[in-house]
């Protein structure tokens, strides 16, 4: 996956913006809550970190080209970083992304959600 790729499906999600903050991260909300972080730059490869469920975290955090997210996981939460494709494929990044939105989405308060068009 490109970030040209991962920008274009997280653009098709429902209700998202993007901005490209802390240096060159591409971060990608919901509500303005952070769902998706990318970065690529010429000193690290593509990167991409995404909120999952504890049961998910548990297991991917085991798995090859993954690591619990810097900082997010540190404070507690189950955020995880694809370094490479090697455990996790694209499409099931894919997945995973979409996962994170509605996580993120399914904590935003009902009038929010129903400003934004999404389902409860």
């Amino acid at each position: 996956m490109t970030l040209a790729e991962y920008d274009a499906f997280c653009a098709a999600l429902p209700a998202t913006s993007h901005v490209v903050q802390w240096g060159d991260a591409h971060v990608w909300k919901v509500g303005g809550k952070v769902f998706a972080i990318a970065r690529e730059s010429a000193d690290e490869a593509f990167a991409v970190t995404f909120k999952c469920s504890w049961a998910s975290y548990d297991i991917l955090k085991e798995q090859p080209g993954l690591r619990p997210a810097p900082y997010l996981a540190s404070r507690g939460m189950s955020w995880i970083q694809r370094q490479t494709d090697e455990g996790m494929p694209d499409e099931v990044l894919l997945d995973y992304l979409r996962e994170s939105h509605r996580l993120i989405a399914n904590k935003l308060s009902k009038r929010i959600r129903a400003g934004l068009g999404l389902e409860a």
